[in-house]
Order: C-alpha cells, then structure tokens, then sequence
C-alpha cells in the first residue's frame, strides 16, 4: 500500500508540475505573439508621399539622411519602411509640399537596415530627369560660321549665392538675375540678352547645401537693398523648381514687393516659358 501510495503522489507532482509549465508555456507563447504583432503591425509616425504633386525633383533625397528615399519611373518613393525613422527631415526639402508625415501601421525603424550599403538609383533611364544622359545635336560650324568674340556683360563678383553679400552696392536699386547654375552653358546668348544690364546670382536647388541662408539673403536684398526687379530662370529639369520657390519664400519674409520674371530654358537653350509672376 505504501508503494501505491508514493506513486499516486509521485503521479500527482509530476501532473500539477506538467500543467504548470503548459500554462507558463501558453504565457509565454502568447506574449510572443503580441509582441511579433506589435512589431510588424505597429502604429507609428512614418512618411506619405503624394505622387500628384510630386514632379521627381529629387531634392528630398540626399535629405534622407537613412537613405529611404529613391527616385523611381520619375517619382520620389519610400523603398523601405524599416528605414524611415519618421521625424521627417525631408520634409523642408520638398518645394512642392509632397511629403508629409502620417501614423499609421508600419514596420518600425530598423538602424541595422541603415547602416547597409543601399544600391545607388539608376539616372540614365527612368531616374531623376536633371541627371538623364543624352546628347544635344548641332549643326557642324565651318570657320566662316564661328561668332565673333562677345564680351561679357558680368559686372560684380562673386555670383554664387553662398559666396555674395546682399547688402552690396551692385544690387542696391539693381535688376537681379537669379539664375540656376546650368542656365549659362546652355545658352550661347546668356551674356548678351539676359545678363546685360543686371546684377547676378547663381545656385542649385538641388545639390547646394544649406539653402535656407539664400532665402535670408534674398529676403535682405528686397528689404535692404531695394532690388527693382528679380528674373529668375531655370532649367526645364524639375529640380529647378526650388530657384523660384526661394524666392517666393523670401518675398512673404519680406516687407516690400518686387515683380518677379519667371522664366524656364529648354536643354537646347531655348526660352520655353516667359512671365511675370
């Protein structure tokens, strides 16, 4: 009888021992679970992008400071939500208001995912139209064609927006060109038809850096040096678009008007569009 009765006892310990480790277990598996969902299904700040108002200018990109920005068939897309961590420092970058910040379900950011080697976007084809190779054709000049030498109508220096200082004589009461950096190697008569007479600033939207102190520069030039007129001409490429984006910035900082020109030159260095704004 006492056999039995040990291994009744022995039988019931080893019972309440297996339901305590299947209910511990079930515990276990079940927080698991919440935590498996929480960590693909969880709800947090990431970016939106409007495709409509998008024109694939590709100024957020080097923006995107963890890469999860690219530009694809003509458009800025998220290539991957572990990658955005969204504080959305892009956002001030875009000079058509596309990118704004949402919550909702997403992957959370994953700083390893980061630190990998992103593969670079490809231009040539379906990337961002500023860096599409192609090639111009012209008609061969025979010496009897060649121009005679035109002088150059520069007057000041420097011209580049980081380097100039608004408050010089040359822009006091001044015509000021501001002019994307490409605009003067694509037409042959930049000197001569639009510089004449005016003072110059030059800049890239989209690979200068820092471009918050050309608004406060420009903003200087309307208030304190009193610029008659501003024109501002860009290339075709949508990453132009911020030139005269800055401008207008700087026109609702400051407390005088100006008319400003708004003119677009084709790569073969044709004006495509003219007007006031």
């Amino acid at each position: 009888m006492g056999r039995v009765k040990n291994r009744n006892n022995n039988l019931k310990i080893f019972f309440h021992f297996v339901t305590y480790v299947t209910i511990y277990l079930v515990v276990f598996l079940q927080f698991c679970l919440r935590k498996l969902i929480e960590i693909y299904n969880m709800k947090r700040d990431i970016l939106k992008i409007n495709e409509e108002l998008c024109n694939g200018c590709g100024q957020c990109v080097p923006n995107c400071h963890e890469g999860a920005l690219q530009i694809i068939d003509g458009k800025v897309r998220l290539v991957s939500e572990l990658m955005c961590d969204g504080l959305g420092a892009c956002i001030g970058h875009c000079p058509e208001g596309a990118i704004t910040i949402e919550s909702r379900e997403a992957k959370p950011y994953n700083e390893t995912s980061v630190m990998k080697p992103q593969p670079q976007p490809h231009h040539d084809g379906d990337g961002c139209p500023g860096s599409r190779a192609m090639v111009i054709a012209k008609p061969i000049q025979t010496h009897n064609d060649m121009p005679t030498d035109q002088p150059s109508e520069l007057r000041q220096w420097p011209v580049q927006m980081h380097l100039v200082n608004p408050n010089a004589p040359y822009f006091r009461g001044a015509d000021l060109l501001l002019a994307a950096d490409c605009v003067a190697f694509s037409m042959g008569d930049f000197h001569s038809k639009f510089l004449k007479g005016k003072s110059l600033a030059i800049a890239c939207p989209k690979l200068d850096q820092g471009t918050d102190s050309y608004i406060e520069k420009l903003t200087a030039m309307i208030d304190i040096a009193e610029v008659n007129t501003i024109t501002v001409m860009t290339m075709e490429v949508p990453c132009c678009g911020g030139l005269l984006q800055m401008v207008r910035t700087a026109l609702s900082n400051a407390s005088r008007k100006v008319p400003v020109k708004k003119m677009i030159v084709g790569i073969n260095g044709k004006v495509l569009q003219e007007e006031w704004q």
